[in-house]
């Protein structure tokens, strides 16, 4: 009797959402409300300002009131990114005895990087101020300036010191100075570039008989990695056609594939838990021969037991995880929808289901990394399976993907599962109120 049975991939995707706390609370106001807490991204330090020698006045000291602004919050290694520094306020003052005319301000000032890229930017402005009385301050301004993307990771922009030029009547400068180091303005998390696939694969032969093994080459492997080798169907769905091993200090190595399942029609190979086109290799094209007809005079007789196939459902397709106070920050938690494995294919093969998150969204285009989400998964097996499920490990899903739950490969395998998780996503202090909203894609393989 044939056991083996076609392997399918199950890919579902589940909502998740995290809310910012707003800052009103509910119920009867309070007798004396909290000092109002600053805009995202606004920021204040304290400055000195020192007026043109000519007009003979003395320093003027006091605080700065600023904003930082990028136009891409997560750029790629060699993007160009744009800064926006807004100067809300300023101590500085017209050191002219008379009024100072509109549009006759111009700014400049710098920008400090830190974290994975550090540096200074140079920002720029064109005259944009209204008429400034004598000894009044100098208004708000505006500067732009760009840079190159140089590495992955965070990236943090503080406002640096800032001039302010004016040639009515004659040229003068009023430079601010900072008083120690700026608070962090604005945030970006930079990711690297995508790297070419060297990996490949190669079959010994072409074709074989059914339980036939066939020699499997594989070269380009990241060194020292487990590497999966398994049949495909016509569908590009894995068969229970399957092999493992460890790829070698030059990312190479060989094995023997047993091909026992007809509906194979070509082998892969891949590292990590699941195949992806980034870390895998193939197909290679194999054909399973067709058996030979019996002898004259022969019957042959035949009961079969038909193989099911290997799906999953999922009680739910939204995970609301919990609030977190503005200013904060902190874990946001929540329960992940529980998700129900079948297992019918009667075949030698395990399975393994693998989630990958995207970023969160949020108001104005902010986004919180999904490599912020981690999980704690769980998984059951039902009484009577002959498999066992056995949960994924603790820690980040990220974009990369991480185990949920898997069973291993077995002579027999097969049963009914459920799988849940925990998950907590950690939001930055200063994240702007309301829904954060990622894409949790679960694959069944």
């Amino acid at each position: 009797m044939g056991r083996a049975a076609r392997r399918r991939s199950w890919t579902a995707a589940l909502t998740m959402a995290a809310l910012a706390a707003a800052s009103g609370a509910m119920g009867p106001r309070a007798a004396a409300d909290p000092p109002a807490e600053p805009p995202p991204g606004q920021v204040e330090f304290p400055t000195q300002c020192a007026p043109p020698q000519e007009a003979g006045l003395p320093p003027a000291d006091g605080p700065t009131t600023a904003e930082l602004t990028v136009d891409t919050p997560a750029p790629r290694v060699g993007d160009t990114v744009t800064i926006t520094y807004r100067v809300l306020r300023t101590p500085a003052v017209n050191p002219l005895p008379g009024e100072l005319p509109a549009g006759t301000v111009t700014p400049t000032g710098t920008v400090r990087l830190a974290g994975a890229q550090t540096g200074e930017v140079t920002v720029t402005g064109a005259p944009g101020n209204g008429p400034v009385p004598p000894g009044a301050a100098l208004g708000t301004h505006l500067m732009t300036g760009t840079f190159t993307v140089t590495a992955p990771g965070e990236i943090t922009l503080a406002p640096g010191g800032y001039s302010l030029h004016t040639g009515h009547p004659t040229a003068l400068d009023t430079p601010c100075t900072p008083a120690g180091p700026t608070p962090v303005s604005a945030r970006l998390t930079a990711t690297p570039l995508p790297t070419a696939n060297l990996r490949y694969v190669a079959l010994g032969a072409a074709h074989g008989k059914p339980g036939a093994t066939v020699k499997v080459t594989a070269a380009g492997f990241t060194p020292g990695s487990a590497v999966t080798v398994t049949g495909r169907a016509a569908g590009q769905a894995p068969t229970a056609d399957r092999a493992r091993g460890t790829a070698d200090e030059s990312g190479r190595l060989t094995l023997e594939l047993p091909v026992t399942d007809r509906a194979t029609t070509a082998v892969v190979a891949y590292e990590g838990p699941a195949w992806t086109a980034a870390k895998g290799s193939g197909p290679a094209a194999y054909t399973v021969d067709a058996p030979a007809p019996p002898p004259p005079g022969t019957q042959k007789l035949t009961a079969t037991v038909e193989p099911g196939t290997l799906s999953m459902t999922q009680a739910a397709e939204q995970t609301a995880l919990g609030a977190v106070p503005y200013g904060e920050g902190g874990g946001a938690a929540g329960q992940l929808a529980t998700v129900t494995v079948k297992d019918a294919r009667g075949g030698p093969a395990g399975w393994s289901l693998v989630g990958k998150v995207t970023d969160f969204a949020g108001p104005g285009g902010t986004r919180i990394p999904g490599a912020a989400l981690s999980w704690t998964p769980r998984c059951a097996t039902a009484p009577g399976s002959p498999s066992s499920c056995a949960p994924g490990s603790p820690g980040t899903v990220g974009p990369d993907g991480a185990v949920l739950a898997s069973t291993q490969d077995a002579e027999l395998v097969g049963g009914t599962f459920t799988v849940d998780a925990g998950v907590t996503l950690q939001v930055p202090p200063y994240a702007p109120p309301g829904a954060y909203t990622a894409v949790l894609t679960l694959t069944l393989s």
